[in-house]
C-alpha cells in the first residue's frame, strides 16, 4: 500500500485526499470503500460531503451485432 504524506492537519482536506487516494487506486467506489475499511454507502456520504468529482471513463461502445444470414 503506498504511503500518503499530509500536508496540513486539516481533517477534511486529509479526508478529502485519502478519499480520492483510495478511488484513484482502486478504479471504484467498491474497492475504495474496502480499501478504506468502510461501507460503499459510508464512501459514498463522504464523496458527496466533501464535494469529490470524478468522471468515469470512457467505454468503448459495444459492437453493432452482426446481420450475416447463415445458410
Amino acid at each position: 500500500m503506498p504511503q500518503l504524506i499530509l500536508d496540513t492537519f486539516n481533517l477534511e482536506a486529509a479526508q478529502r485526499r485519502l478519499c480520492t487516494e483510495a478511488l484513484d487506486h482502486a478504479g471504484n467506489i467498491v474497492g475504495a470503500a474496502k480499501l478504506l475499511g468502510i461501507t460503499r454507502h459510508a464512501m459514498k456520504r463522504r464523496i458527496i460531503k466533501l464535494g469529490i468529482t470524478r468522471t468515469r471513463p470512457a467505454q468503448a461502445p459495444a459492437p453493432a451485432p452482426s446481420l450475416s444470414a447463415s445458410a
